[in-house]
């Protein structure tokens, strides 16, 4: 009899996001000691082979092979293997039907920021719900994105545990460079709109004209948004000091942390915000918001902001470009700030969870 099903058909090769958490997270659930569902064999653990080509590396067609795989699939699946549970890393499960089952939500960000045209509106809309009500408890990453269950679906706290997420702490740490000899401020993350790097580049172009600071933009470019963005840019005559540097490597993003001024991740809603936990890692001083997880995951180690407020972010950013002594003071606290998160830490509060109801 296998108690346990971990659902691992959103793992991609080069994981990010969702899967980036499935992946950091299961080895530490090895001692319930659960069959995995998924497309490779993973050492040291029952592994139950599915299709591989249920993700979104497959576009969008994956997402939707993936959706009706749940639905017909593995129930049969869930029987076949006499399982009690099953525990998947994103709000999906098999609806309608006898499985036992506990989901993973990492936020509500479309229904906050709905874009009525999206598929992933509909996605959160009439699907999520259903998913959450049928589910037997739920698992999130941030007390703020629990509230946001609460608030938008319905579902009583007591039926949600938030456990914090942690980072890659052997590439995300400090490397001991020198500051780059031109300085620069860096973003990481997409480019949509609730990211709010319209505004970030706004209060970038308040500081001094004199100064030499520029403002490097990574993540990946997004025909919708990258474009208006750049063009932001050139109109306040910034063309030269904006750099939109694309997606790059976590080996990259952690030279690129340790040689910046100060990260500024600005996002009007997170449901955790994992650059800035990466950028204290690296004993960066870290500029973000004061809304939804953000002040969660940072504590006392970081610059909070009203994100919607230009004036403050200038400030923030024009403080930490002159003042060496709390450059000085950040860098210390994030480094002692990240060194409570690990992988370790949620996989056993996860464990836990997991537990009660097997």
């Amino acid at each position: 009899m296998n108690s346990l099903l971990i659902n691992l058909s959103c793992i991609l090769n080069q994981p990010t996001g969702i899967s980036n958490y499935a992946f950091n997270l299961f080895p530490y659930l090895h001692p319930l000691n659960p069959t995995l569902l998924s497309c490779r064999n993973f050492d040291n653990f029952n592994c139950y082979s599915i299709p591989n080509n249920l993700t979104s590396e497959k576009g969008s067609l994956g997402h939707f092979r993936r959706l009706i795989w749940t639905q017909f699939q593995l129930p049969k699946i869930y029987q076949d293997l006499q399982s009690s549970l099953l525990f998947s890393p994103l709000p999906e499960a098999p609806l309608w039907n006898n499985c036992n089952y506990i989901v993973m939500v990492h936020d509500v960000i479309p229904l906050r920021f709905p874009n009525f045209s999206s598929p992933l509106f509909a996605y959160f809309k009439y699907y999520i719900p259903i998913i959450l009500s049928q589910a037997t408890h739920l698992i999130c990453n941030s007390t703020a994105t629990a509230k946001d269950i609460t608030n938008f679906y319905g579902i009583s706290p007591s039926k949600i545990t938030p456990i914090l997420l942690s980072y890659n702490s052997s590439i995300f740490r400090f490397l001991n460079l020198q500051l780059a000899e031109t300085p620069y401020f860096l973003y990481i993350g997409r480019q949509d709109p609730h990211k709010n790097v319209n505004r970030l580049i706004t209060s970038f172009s308040n500081l001094p004209k004199s100064w030499e600071y520029e403002l490097w933009i990574v993540g990946p470019t997004d025909s919708r948004y990258t474009p208006t963005l750049k063009k932001q840019a050139d109109e306040l005559g910034l063309g030269h000091k904006i750099k939109f540097l694309g997606y790059l490597p976590d080996e990259e993003l952690a030279k690129l942390m340790n040689s910046a001024v100060a990260l500024v991740f600005p996002s009007l809603w997170e449901g955790f915000g994992l650059p800035v936990l990466e950028a204290m890692a690296c004993g960066t001083p870290v500029i973000t918001s004061n809304l939804s997880s953000l002040p969660e995951v940072t504590g006392d180690a970081a610059l909070l902001v009203n994100p919607y407020n230009i004036e403050e972010m200038t400030e923030a950013m024009r403080n930490i470009a002159q003042d060496s002594q709390l450059r000085s003071h950040l860098h210390s606290l994030s480094l002692q700030r990240a060194s409570q998160f690990s992988w370790a830490k949620t996989g056993q509060k996860t464990m836990e969870v997991l537990q009660q109801y097997l």
